[in-house]
């Protein structure tokens, strides 16, 4: 039997993040409990390192609108973010091969000609891993030999595989087969096999991947200092979205644990190295509303009906 290893050194080298514990849990120690729900305030909410090779990012700013908190920003002291309405990415990042950086050139010429593009979130297709970590709410939950993640666009699910190793051959799927383990106060998923279909990319701009993606993500409970550190650091990169009162914002009152997300990308048809992002989640305010893309097909940011999902016969 083949099995993959979870994270390779040189991967795990790349974070510059406060160091995770190794140390696996004692035989019959409880895990972490990192269940509940959990969001993140800022679209889409991407955490570049603070040093070594890092994700696309977009090219196109304009001024933060709200602090952590939700409070607003003058423009004194508001950085230039992201701008979600125009998706420039840097196709110049030396992350990416030069095939990769032609793709992702072709879609910010689009986006600054004010033409919208297709992407796995405007055409109501799977996400897929790392893409769906722009999600901005994120339900854990812990069950025995299982973790299920559900996420707050398009009833969209991914499940965990505890505890095993990845098969021999793994059958292409659209979130890929995920397998985790602990380690000490960390929770670590290994991702492979992911599915390429017509709209497949790491990122909203539209960055590709081929069958040699391998995704680490690694999860942990940090202190509400660091996490209110690591929104800063992520609002320096994106746009605060979403009123206090909205249904997946994080609780404004909440001072206690934060859930973070690292990981690691590799794709070497793509990518030049691999490369490290984070995601820093909070308790959510209320419950969120539920979000179902394919019941309106039509535009979602493109100058086409979207090209949902449909079966050519049924099921059953």
């Amino acid at each position: 039997m083949r099995i993959f290893i979870i994270a390779t050194t040189a991967a795990a080298a790349l974070f510059s993040f406060p160091a995770f514990t190794q140390d696996r849990n004692q035989p019959g120690a409880s895990p972490p409990d990192l269940s509940g729900v959990w969001a993140n305030p800022y679209l889409y909410g991407i955490e570049p390192p603070p040093s070594g090779p890092g994700p696309v990012v977009n090219k196109a700013r304009r001024r933060q609108t709200l602090d952590p908190d939700g409070k607003p920003l003058t423009a004194a002291n508001a950085p230039l973010v992201s701008d979600n309405t125009k998706l420039v990415g840097d196709y110049a990042n030396p992350i990416l091969r030069p095939e990769a950086a032609e793709v992702v050139k072709k879609h910010a010429e689009m986006s600054l000609a004010g033409l919208g593009y297709p992407s796995p979130r405007n055409q109501c297709w799977p996400q897929g891993v790392p893409f769906i970590f722009t999600n901005a709410a994120l339900l854990l939950l812990q069950q025995p030999g299982k973790i299920t993640m559900v996420y707050d666009e398009d009833h969209e699910v991914r499940r965990i595989r505890m505890n095993a190793p990845h098969p021999a051959q793994v059958p292409p799927s659209w979130y890929g087969d995920s397998v985790g383990h602990y380690e000490g106060d960390t929770l670590v998923v290994d991702t492979v096999g992911l599915k390429i279909g017509p709209f497949s990319a790491v990122d909203q701009y539209g960055t590709p991947y081929t069958q040699a993606l391998h995704v680490v993500e690694r999860y942990r409970l940090i202190d509400y200092e660091a996490a209110r550190e690591a929104w800063r650091r992520g609002g320096r990169e994106n746009i605060r979205g979403g009123a206090v009162n909205e249904g997946w914002a994080p609780d404004p009152g909440y001072r206690g644990k934060a859930l973070q997300l690292q990981f690691t990308v590799e794709d070497e048809g793509v990518f030049t190295t691999a490369w490290s992002a984070a995601k820093t989640y909070r308790r959510v305010f209320r419950d969120w509303p539920e979000r179902a893309c394919a019941e309106n097909p039509y535009r979602y940011g493109t100058e086409k009906d979207a090209a949902v999902p449909t079966a050519v016969r049924p099921d059953f």
